[in-house]
């Protein structure tokens, strides 16, 4: 069975196999080879370069001879028959039989299909000829075909007033003017003939009308072959007829120029001007009286001062929102009557869909542009051909707004147009800064390269008119709380082309909406807070430079004070204007993204400008406050003050005398080079990380999307979809969602810094001031002449130089109580002190000083000589021995005392009591020396960090960048701030900047 069963299944495989073969040789055999050297390229041959007898293949794309009796159609992709010959067969295209005619009728009749006798001669195409107003008979009514052509003649009498056609075969009714004006289908003089209509000379129509094309932005004028056809015809229709279509196209012909007049000529809008004054008789339409009845609506008039009252007096009567039900009044609904160039009415259309937009894009971002709120920007170039092939004539747009009132029934309102290329008596009017002297129109175009055809109507233009900037701008009704809106204005920019190589030229074209309100209101608010701020900046400079006075221990008011002044007055001034950008850019931010029915509006760009002049201002400011810190703390008085004291004797072996004596145990200097590079190490510490800082809003910004918020839309998305549009950023709420971000995130850390991470983990100001106790060092600090801060070091075990199982007894005893305080005060916790010190003090402190810092500093004691040296070390014992003996009140000229600051003292920052003949030391528990580090200036740095970003980001609107640069300048600054302050440290303090990591 296993056998039987495998049979037929290794039959059929059999079978497969052959069969496949067999396919293969065929395919072998049959299909064409491709050589490895073939070549895939054959001639490039246009329809314009085959021969008379030749057409254009289009399937070969090459040029194929015409067969016997044939020649070259109209196209040039197929043949037709010679003069002579009858065509008898047709397939289409080329495929056709050619049959020549007989002696007795060498006519061919209009179809091409018989030969026939003809009446008198034959055109170029062998076709039968007849005069002027005859018309060619070639069948009977039935169809039947006649063996002789006839010719008959147009009855132009009365009863049929008649005339051959444009095509020759049939007789038509005259054109009613020839009628009217003769009485016949001639136009005889004195009439007058043109565009095909016959006038009378009567009456007070202008004979002498200018034709021309004027191209105020190259310069050029001449006379437009479509002015000179129909431009005296379409007037003279419209004023004796009152013909709709002919007012249409005469109102076409003046905005294809621009809407330019003067009374003195007779042009186009001339023309329309002198109708529109001597038809008053026949009254307005819909009660305009810029709208005359059977004339276009093309001006708002001529007086001054007409505009600003058509744009903002009289309101629309709806209102819109940004958030609505079933999105009601959330867009513009935008609608036009169109006309084409000869004045036909086209149809109602709506602007969606980028009806006067003229750079291609999706549907969803061309109908953003009508979305209540959205600022809209587009713009591209385009090549002059697609602009010859998608405009060949132009189209006329009398623009509206539709609107539902509140009995729901709809309405449209004229919308007001700008032209700026409009000249009144010969001024472009329009590009005057005062809106008073405007003149608004209605009608526009986007694309005219129908005027600029000079001599023939089917050539190339030689100058074409585009609209380069289209802008539409929504005025919001002061003091609104519905979302109530002014007419929209329209701002149109033509430019002239000169076409002279059409391949190679293209135009820039833009389009804009842009949505403004009054910001004279939040100007006035914003000067208010100026200065009223700015009088308290004042203020507290006046107190800080007395307090600064006070701390130097000088009276008098010179030069120096006054730049003092001006300095804190900077920084100050820079918080004002930081709370003023910061409170104008955070109210925007909520009040427009947050609101339903719209009551304001975003500045525009040029509204902008003072905005981020402030902006500019306070981080100049700023900066000016920064580097004066910055100089400040770099340029202190420290010394520390070592307690130790030596602990016995030991032998000594005295060069050059040959013998031994006994000296005392010199102190280790490493305890304070130990204390010194803490110091070093603290003076760029922050309550904040600056990295994560940047990296943190930045991630916000970019990654979750808070950028979107700045979008000058109404959306409060953190999102925006691929295909939607995107509106563009504005500086202001750039700058507020940036600030804000950065300002909650530098709190956060500030508040987990204290809360948290100086409690449980580490808290470097109060860990060196214990390293100071531990050591047994102090330090002396002078910020001023005569104001600085003490942190008391001395240990309460007497000694800090150790071994490890003292110093364990010696911590242990102070865990459990059983030593004294660490305060200087005894009983007292208090370690550090504000201390103003006499000028005494400060005399006898600078005496010794000098000597210290002679040789500026130990930066060159490997290369000076002994003497100087040991000069150097012996006034640092001095200093220390005066420091110490002043601190344990052995001076009693020099002596000081201790109390607490007042409340008001603490608020104002200074010092109500002068230290004339005792020093004061004021408790502090606020560890206040950290004023001259980084640590204590965390606000400063943290404002200007943020303004830093700011400006950056409004100067190229680029987060990333703004990021980059505001980190590396951080550590620019910490770089500069370490170095100084290390050489710093090292000349003051006889420390070798080399053991200063």
């Amino acid at each position: 069975m296993a056998t039987g069963g495998r049979g037929p299944v290794v039959a059929m495989a059999a079978g497969s196999i052959l069969s496949a073969a067999s396919v293969t040789l065929f395919l072998l055999l049959v299909l064409p080879r491709v050589s490895q050297a073939q070549t895939f390229f054959l001639p490039f041959r246009q329809p314009e370069t085959c021969g008379h007898n030749q057409y254009f293949d289009i399937s070969a794309l090459s040029c194929v001879a015409c067969g016997a009796n044939q020649r070259q159609d109209a196209r040039g992709t197929s043949c037709v028959c010679l003069p002579g010959f009858q065509m008898i067969s047709n397939n289409g295209g080329p495929d056709i039989i050619c049959k020549k005619c007989p002696e007795h009728m060498k006519g061919v009749t209009e179809d091409g299909w018989n030969c026939i006798s003809c009446p008198g001669g034959l055109t170029a195409e062998g076709k039968c000829h007849c005069p002027t107003d005859h018309i060619l008979v070639e069948r009977n009514i039935n169809g039947t075909l006649l063996s002789q052509a006839t010719c008959e003649l147009c009855d132009k009498s009365e009863n049929s007033f008649t005339v051959a056609n444009a095509l020759g075969n049939r007789c038509v009714r005259c054109e009613p003017t020839f009628i009217n004006t003769n009485r016949s289908c001639a136009c005889s003089e004195p009439n007058i003939l043109t565009g095909g209509l016959c006038f009378g000379s009567t009456g007070n129509f202008p004979l002498r009308m200018i034709s021309t094309a004027r191209y105020g932005e190259l310069g050029i004028s001449f006379t437009s072959e479509w002015f000179a056809k129909y431009l005296q015809s379409s007037a003279a229709a419209c004023w004796v007829y009152g013909n709709l279509t002919s007012c249409q196209a005469l109102g076409n012909i003046c905005v294809m120029n621009m809407n330019s007049y003067d009374s003195s000529t007779f042009d186009a809008c001339g023309l329309f001007q002198v109708i529109f004054e001597n038809t008053a008789a026949l009254g307005t339409v819909h009660s305009v009286s810029f709208w005359r009845q059977n004339l276009p609506w093309l001006f708002y008039g001529d007086q001054l001062g007409l505009a600003p009252q058509i744009l903002s007096t009289t309101p629309l009567p709806t209102n819109f929102s940004f958030k609505g039900e079933n999105q009601q009044n959330t867009k513009l609904k935008f609608v036009a009557a169109s006309y084409d160039v000869r004045g036909n009415f086209l149809k109602w259309q709506t602007l969606e869909g980028g009806v006067l937009q003229l750079c291609p894009d999706t549907e969803t971002r061309l109908n953003a542009a009508y979305s209540f709120g959205t600022t809209y920007q587009q713009s591209c170039e385009i090549p002059i051909p697609k602009i010859l092939t998608d405009f060949p004539n132009p189209t006329f747009y009398d623009v509206y707004l539709e609107y539902t009132d509140e009995n729901q029934h709809q309405y449209i309102w004229a919308v007001p147009v700008l032209n700026l290329n409009l000249q009144y008596k010969k001024m472009f009017v329009n590009q005057d800064s005062s809106s008073g002297k405007w003149l608004l129109t209605r009608r526009i175009f986007l694309v005219d390269a129908l005027s600029g055809r000079e001599n023939d109507l089917g050539s190339q233009p030689r100058l074409i008119r585009v609209a380069t900037q289209i802008s539409l701008s929504i005025h919001l009704v002061p003091n609104t709380k519905n979302g109530n809106i002014y007419p929209p204005l329209i701002t149109i920019a033509y430019s002239d082309i000169d076409v002279k190589d059409p391949n190679s030229q293209s135009v820039k074209v833009s389009f804009s909406v842009t949505y403004e309100m009054d910001q004279g209101e939040a100007h006035v608010q914003t000067d208010i807070a100026l200065g009223v701020l700015g009088g308290l900046a004042v203020l507290s400079s006046l107190l800080k430079t007395a307090g600064w006075k006070r701390r130097i221990g000088s009276p008098m008011i010179d030069l120096q004070t006054v730049t003092k002044f001006l300095v804190y007055y900077a920084g100050d001034l820079a918080n004002v204007f930081f709370i003023i950008t910061i409170g104008t850019g955070l109210y925007w931010l909520i009040f427009f993204k947050a609101q339903k029915s719209v009551s304001v509006l975003l500045p525009v760009p040029a509204q902008e400008e003072r905005f981020v002049t402030y902006v500019g201002c306070g981080f100049a400011l700023k900066a000016l406050q920064f580097l004066h810190k910055l100089i400040s703390q770099i340029t202190i008085d420290i010394f520390f003050i070592d307690w130790e004291r030596p602990k016995g004797k030991v032998l000594k072996t005295v060069e050059g005398e040959g013998g031994v004596r006994s000296a005392t145990v010199p102190v280790s200097i490493w305890r304070t080079y130990f204390v010194a590079n803490e110091w070093n190490e603290i003076q760029t510490v922050r309550k904040i990380n600056a990295l994560f800082q940047v990296l943190t809003v930045l991630f916000l910004l970019e990654v979750v999307g808070f950028k979107n918020l700045a979008l000058m839309d109404s959306s409060s998305s953190l999102s925006r979809s691929p295909p939607s549009y995107i509106a563009p950023y504005s500086r202001i709420l750039r700058y507020a969602v940036s600030s804000a971000l950065w300002l909650v995130i530098g709190i956060i850390q500030i508040v987990f810094f204290a809360v948290f991470y100086e409690r449980f983990i580490e808290d470097k100001i109060r860990q060196f001031v214990d390293l100071c106790c531990m050591s047994n060092i102090s330090v002396f600090l002078l910020s001023h002449r005569c104001f600085g801060y003490y942190i008391h070091g001395r240990s309460v075990h007497g000694h800090a130089d150790t071994n490890m199982e003292e110093m364990n007894m010696n911590l242990k005893r102070e865990a459990e109580n059983l030593c004294s305080q660490r305060g200087l005060v005894p009983n007292t916790d208090g370690q550090t002190f504000q201390i103003a010190i006499s000028s005494q003090m400060r005399q006898h402190y600078d005496r010794i000083h000098e000597t210290l810092t002679r040789k500026n500093g130990p930066a060159r004691l490997l290369g000076s000589s002994g003497s100087t040296f040991e000069q150097s070390v012996k006034a640092y014992h001095t200093m220390n021995k005066f420091l110490g003996s002043f601190i344990d009140h052995v001076h009693k000229e020099m002596d000081y005392f201790i109390k607490d600051k007042l409340l008001l003292e603490r608020i104002l920052g200074m010092e109500f009591m002068e230290p004339m003949e005792k020093s004061i030391f004021y408790n502090d528990e606020g560890y206040s020396f950290s004023s001259v580090l980084y640590y204590g200036n965390e606000a400063t740095l943290l404002i200007y960090d943020l303004m830093f970003f700011c400006v950056v980001d409004l100067a190229c609107q680029n987060f990333i960048l703004a990021a980059f640069l505001t980190y590396l300048q951080q550590e620019i600054f910490r770089f500069i701030r370490n170095a100084v302050g290390q050489k710093n440290l090292a000349s003051k303090t006889l420390v070798d900047q080399r053991f200063l990591i």
